[in-house]
């Protein structure tokens, strides 16, 4: 391949992924525009995301010899459970606080997966993830609004808090494991995990849904959409594309996710919740970029004969 082919397939790639992560950042709008709760939503999103990325699968042949891979099945079962759950608390979370709010608080879930990696696999951990990891916490608390909170404790918006919480834990064990079963067959993965959400939601999703308007529109979108372009999008630049330009590029999401909330909800951050992004976003490039912060390198070069 020439550099010139090179650089273009980099733009591609580039362009790609943007798109995909221009599309991401409206998943709390669809959520919210279909007006049903978060287990119908995600009981949907699974349905019409796994039609759609098993239509696709089948047509691009990413799906032979899925049914005799019992590792990657095994993994998919277990992540794809953690995963949906991870989903309905994401969308019970934004319901009580705000789309805005709980996609910042979300960003926790790389923080997340660091600290399983330590402590369940026993990768071993630099001090400066670990500073990294403590600067992301900061801004998650303070993208939460504290001083609202202390003037003002809403039980609704501190349980919406709360599940977000929960949701960034349960992404980052779900990240975690699919990353052990899923780096060669990526589509296959996530299509069963759409399939073990409609097997554990169908019971629970609400008969209410079944009337003519323009929710099914919105739920379609959910499912077809950020369930099924999207990871396409992202599952073809990600081999493509330097860790550094995934790393920023992952920003989009919740810059596009607090510009909708504001434009069409009217929520506007106050000044701790920037600068508690800010620290997110800091604590995450540290992390994936492994940035040593200077006294430590300074003490690192000390320490060496």
């Amino acid at each position: 391949m020439t550099q010139v082919s090179a650089q273009e397939g980099s733009r591609t790639a580039l362009g790609t992924l943007l798109l995909g992560e221009l599309l991401i950042g409206s998943v709390g709008v669809f959520v919210h525009e279909s007006g049903e709760d978060a287990v119908t939503a995600v009981f949907y999103r699974c349905l019409f995301g796994g039609l759609f990325l098993l239509a696709w699968g089948l047509a691009r042949g990413h799906l032979r010899g899925v049914l005799q891979d019992r590792v990657l099945l095994r993994g998919a079962l277990l992540s794809g459970v953690l995963l949906v759950l991870n989903w309905v608390a994401l969308f019970a979370g934004m319901a009580r606080s705000s789309i805005g709010v709980a996609t910042m608080v979300y960003h926790f879930f790389p923080f997340v997966m660091l600290i399983l990696a330590a402590l369940l696999q026993g990768e071993r951990t630099r001090p400066a993830d670990l500073l990294w990891t403590l600067i992301g916490f900061a801004g998650v608390v303070c993208s939460a609004d504290p001083l609202r909170i202390w003037r003002n404790a809403d039980a609704n918006y501190l349980t919406g808090i709360g599940l977000t919480l929960l949701s960034a834990v349960l992404c980052g064990a779900s990240l975690l494991m699919s990353r052990q079963v899923g780096k060669k067959r990526p589509f296959a993965l996530v299509m069963i995990q759409c399939w073990v959400g409609v097997a554990m939601l169908a019971g629970f999703s609400s008969p209410d849904v079944f009337h003519a308007g323009w929710h099914w529109g919105w739920l379609v979108g959910l499912g077809v959409i950020h369930s099924g372009i999207v990871y396409v999008l992202f599952y073809s630049s990600y081999p493509r594309l330097p860790v550094v330009t995934i790393a920023v590029m992952a920003f989009v999401y919740p810059m596009v996710a607090l510009l909708l909330d504001y434009l069409i909800y009217g929520h506007r951050l106050v000044p701790l919740q920037m600068a508690g992004l800010a620290l997110i976003v800091l604590g995450t490039f540290g992390v994936n970029l492994k940035w040593v912060p200077w006294p430590m390198r300074h003490r690192q070069a000390c320490t060496q004969p």
